[in-house]
């Protein structure tokens, strides 16, 4: 059974920063963050490959910075000039080139608010 090890979320002001970590149990092709707002869809944050290829949202890029350590298992998202707008529940995810393995973290929440 894979574990993801998600932490890093909290309440912080309009403009502040706050940096995600997810430790996974094994090493999969690609790796990522989701996040769900109250009433709205699960959406792609942010995915980097082994390779690190990156993909962004529209929203996040030039904000948000994601990084994997390989040798860790770990990917990070630092979250810079964050918005009201970022508020949700951010989800790790990963998954083998092909898809057929794929797996979620437990979520952190993230709450932009002054």
């Amino acid at each position: 059974q894979v574990q993801l090890v998600e932490s890093g979320g909290g309440l912080v002001q309009p403009g502040g920063s706050l940096r995600l970590s997810c430790a996974a149990s094994g090493n999969f092709y690609v790796m990522g963050w989701y996040r769900q707002a109250p009433g709205k869809q699960r959406e792609l944050v942010a995915a980097i490959t082994s390779g690190s290829s990156t993909n962004y949202a529209d929203s996040v890029k030039g904000r948000f910075t994601i990084s994997r350590d390989n040798t860790k298992n770990t990917v990070y998202l630092q979250m810079n000039s964050l918005k009201p707008e970022d508020t949700a529940v951010y989800y790790c995810n990963v998954r083998t080139r092909t898809g057929s393995l794929n797996y979620w973290g437990q979520g952190t929440q993230v709450t932009v608010s002054s």
